[in-house]
């Protein structure tokens, strides 16, 4: 009421029956904002020395820890053609479950007795290295052989020629001495013609002397043709030791180019083995790989190649799996400016989607609904997005996450960092100052290092 006229209502009505429109009347009401102000401004005052826990909001999913546990896609090994399916989306398996079955499309692999006849192969071309192996056992054996049979050919030649070189020395003596006959009889023979001269010896006994000269020199040439012959000996004998020698040299690098030609051909074999045996190996992995098998437990979560009849290339995606154990952690992304901020051991609040909760950021003591981590990872680069990715696990010191939690769920993380008063984060917000680096006793040992 504005009280403009003098007359005043209440005092020519009584209202001590209208206790409505007494409670109208602006009986005290200065006093009464007062001291909702006073009270305001002292719950104010007292709020800002309430202690306020700094912390940076960020979006993330969750994930799994360990990489072999986050979903993953089953891919094909070979080019084939779907032929069956075995398990329907969503379905459960175990590690080594057989999911589609595929066939062949390639020409070099429709032989349904492809391992049969490459194995056949291997053993063939095994017989035959076995073959070239005992050819060469053979040679060498051959060469020991040859070996042993000329140094006996060699000690006969040897012998021989020792023989020669004897019976040279032996017919050079004859020699000498039916020259040294030949020389007496020579003389003696001058001195009979002269006593025949002188008429001291009958022509008779002269004749008889000569006739014994002949003689002597007879066997002076058949001495001497003795001891050419011997010498010719020796030189065959010498020829005999040397043919021996080569004869063995040729005999030897004809065994041993056979020896090398085998054992040439015995190695090329066993290459061709190897290749077959190798060749055998990869048929029948190839074989095993028809047949799609789960990598480990876990559900079937889409398939990418449907229907029956459909052909694929190697490489191609079939389907998706969800492990079903995983360590969960959530993934979360920060900006270059809060990055010095988060370290390894931090803790985290989070809000998963589909679990609700009452949020006080600045006092999470009171918050209800949130669920605690720890930082175990930060990446050393930034993404695509030019922030960096923070992994966060479940903190074993407070309630476990919720067990239907999936992976790829959303999560809005608060990291925690300092308690500071609430004036200090009003003031720091205000000026745009980054949050606090440093603990509180980071801070009081550098303030004792500085004194």
């Amino acid at each position: 009421m504005l009280n403009i006229s003098k007359v005043k209502i209440k005092e020519t009505i009584p209202f001590s029956g209208a206790k409505s429109l007494v409670m109208t009347l602006p009986v005290k009401e200065a006093k009464k904002r007062i001291r909702i102000l006073t009270t305001l401004v002292l719950i104010f005052f007292l709020v800002l020395f309430l202690p306020w826990t700094q912390n940076i909001r960020s979006k993330g999913y969750v994930t799994a820890l360990r990489p072999d546990q986050r979903p993953q896609t089953i891919h094909s090994v070979i080019a084939g053609r779907i032929e069956k399916w075995y398990v329907n989306e969503g379905a459960f398996v175990t590690k080594g479950d057989t999911i589609v079955r595929i066939s062949e499309i390639k020409d070099e692999y429709f032989d349904s007795l492809l391992l049969p006849r490459t194995q056949q192969q291997v053993d063939a071309k095994s017989q035959s290295a076995r073959s070239y192996s005992g050819k060469v056992d053979a040679l060498q054996g051959q060469i020991q052989a040859l070996r042993r049979n000329n140094v006996l050919k060699v000690q006969q030649a040897e012998n021989k020629l020792r023989m020669a070189e004897l019976k040279v020395e032996s017919d050079s003596i004859k020699y000498q001495q039916a020259q040294v006959n030949f020389e007496i009889g020579q003389k003696q023979l001058d001195r009979w013609e002269e006593l025949y001269k002188e008429g001291l010896r009958s022509l008779t006994d002269l004749e008889s002397r000569r006739l014994n000269f002949q003689d002597v020199q007879a066997k002076v040439i058949a001495a001497e043709n003795a001891y050419l012959s011997s010498q010719n000996e020796l030189i065959s004998a010498q020829i005999e030791l040397e043919t021996v020698d080569n004869e063995f040299k040729d005999k030897l690098a004809k065994a041993e180019s056979d020896m090398y030609s085998a054992m040439s051909a015995q190695f090329d074999a066993e290459a061709t083995v190897s290749k077959l045996e190798n060749q055998y190996s990869n048929y029948e992995a190839r074989t095993g790989f028809r047949y799609i098998l789960a990598p480990q437990n876990g559900f079937l979560a889409r398939s990418i190649q449907v229907g029956i009849g459909e052909t694929i290339k190697e490489g191609d995606p079939i389907l998706n799996i969800v492990p079903a154990e995983a360590s969960l952690a959530v993934e979360m992304y920060v900006a270059p400016v809060d990055l010095p901020l988060i370290k390894v051991g931090n803790r985290v609040r989070f809000i998963f989607d589909g679990w609700p909760a009452i949020v006080f950021s600045g006092w999470p003591q009171i918050s209800n609904g949130t669920f605690g981590g720890v930082v175990v990872a930060i990446d050393q680069f930034a993404g695509p997005n030019n922030q960096y990715r923070v992994l966060v696990t479940e903190d074993p010191e407070e309630e476990p996450w919720p067990e239907m939690l999936r992976i790829g769920s959303g999560a809005d993380g608060i990291a925690l960092l300092n308690d500071v008063p609430v004036w200090y984060e009003i003031w720091r917000q205000l000026n745009g100052f980054p949050a606090d680096y440093y603990t509180q006793e980071q801070k009081d040992q550098l303030a004792k290092e500085k004194k």
